[in-house]
């Protein structure tokens, strides 16, 4: 999105972070507005959420962002796990169109495995068998394979809720839509206005479901191994 700033039009991100509490219902923590996804806006991202009363988090999944990785482990001292379902999107289109579906297939067998070192096993091999042909994608897999593989390490049971973005899509595709008919936001204030207007809305909802994103038990086996859970995403 485009906001205007002392005179000039600057593109801006809006950033939306939500949560599994102790209760294993998921909850709007906050969202901010920033010209720049570095690691000192994530860093007073994280700090603002702390502030607020943010504890406890063991986990962090997002996109991949350097920058949040490095404030993660700074601020709250959580392992960071890099969005699953966005990497298998991504990494075959380094691979050329002809090995494309092999490539996510292989890639595919990695999660399949029954723990962290067969997961880690089948990544080098995936990564290796290309690597002539594809050194874009070997390097790529290289680079992600702790970061794609860190839900691994978490009990089988609770690794499927825990491994991408997708619980808050559709809170981004809310936010992503409204700030798709702005041409261009008066302000940085406006803009945190109209984003962050249903998030509070959105919270009362997750807490009427029935259904709860994971139970109690769940939180707290993830607590014996790691994490609790956030979730951020930029729209």
């Amino acid at each position: 999105m485009k906001v205007r700033e002392a005179g000039r039009i600057v593109p801006a991100a809006a950033t939306v972070a939500a949560g599994v509490n102790a209760d294993g219902r998921r909850e709007a923590l906050g969202m901010a507005v920033g010209a720049s996804e570095a690691e000192a806006f994530w860093l007073d991202f994280l700090r603002g959420l702390a502030r607020r009363g943010l504890r406890g988090v063991r986990l962090v999944v997002s996109d991949a962002h350097e920058g949040l990785k490095t404030a993660v482990a700074k601020v709250l001292r959580a392992t960071w796990q890099r969005c699953r379902v966005r990497f298998g999107r991504n990494a075959p289109a380094h691979a050329g169109k002809s090995r494309r579906r092999i490539v996510a297939a292989w890639i595919g067998a990695a999660y399949a495995q029954d723990g962290a070192p067969a997961a880690h096993a089948q990544w080098r091999s995936v990564a290796d068998r290309p690597r002539p042909e594809a050194p874009r994608l070997a390097a790529l897999m290289d680079a992600a394979g702790e970061d794609v593989l860190a839900y691994m390490h978490l009990p089988a049971a609770r690794r499927a809720k825990l491994h991408g973005t997708n619980p808050i899509g559709r809170l981004n595709g809310e936010t992503k839509r409204r700030t798709g008919v702005v041409g261009v936001f008066p302000d940085e204030a406006a803009a945190v206005g109209l984003v962050g207007a249903p998030l509070p809305e959105q919270s009362g909802e997750w807490a009427a479901q029935r259904a709860r994103r994971m139970t109690p038990e769940g939180i707290g086996a993830v607590r014996d191994t790691g994490p609790a859970r956030l979730s951020a995403e930029p729209a």
